[in-house]
């Protein structure tokens, strides 16, 4: 069953399309109305047969990833980005992404939130390893400046020190032309895990 991924990536992949279109559209409330009614008819389709609980919850194992569904990461989730995060041999994290109309929070920027969600996950990528989860304890953000829409950006974590339970975390959203959000993490490792 992993072949059908790829069907249910490019489906929120067209759907992230519609979320950028939704927010941007100008077309008259005649074409606004058709449409209604044909994302109405998909929805009901698509609706025939759902999963109960989230997709996290999911007790099947068809080679879809828990994470399929994450709102950072999610290939399966249109909210999502989704972010690629590649790991180093030092145990940094990094990814590249640029975010569209759905993140906007001031006017052409990025909404704060948005930065934060990112550096949440970014930096706990760094402290989360497989078998041994880690859960955000505190972060600290520092906003050094706004944040494009639409401009390609990169987001870096490194470990700073681990004491215990707990990772001690850094990273930092930058554009081309430096850093525009900085952020310190502590992340807890349940000692059941």
């Amino acid at each position: 069953m992993t072949d059908s991924l790829p069907v249910y990536e490019s489906l929120a992949v067209s759907v992230r399309r519609l979320i950028d279109a939704t927010i941007r559209t100008e077309v008259s409330h005649e074409v606004i109305a058709a449409a209604r009614a044909k994302i109405d008819s998909v929805t009901s389709e698509l609706s025939a047969e759902l999963m109960p609980g989230t997709f996290g919850e999911r007790r099947i194992d068809d080679g879809q990833g828990v994470a399929s569904g994450n709102v950072v990461i999610g290939v399966r989730n249109p909210s999502a980005p989704p972010l690629v995060i590649h790991r180093e041999s030092d145990g940094s994290v990094w990814t590249e992404f640029t975010l569209g109309a759905a993140f906007e929070g001031p006017m052409g920027h990025v909404h704060g939130g948005v930065s934060a969600m990112i550096l949440d996950h970014v930096l706990g990528a760094t402290a989360h390893q497989p078998g041994r989860p880690a859960y955000t304890g505190t972060l600290t953000l520092r906003y050094h400046r706004r944040t494009q829409l639409r401009q390609p950006l990169r987001a870096d974590a490194w470990i700073e020190s681990q004491q215990g339970v707990k990772t001690f975390a850094v990273g930092q959203i930058s554009d081309g032309e430096g850093v525009t959000v900085s952020a310190e993490g502590v992340f807890i490792h349940p000692r059941n895990s």
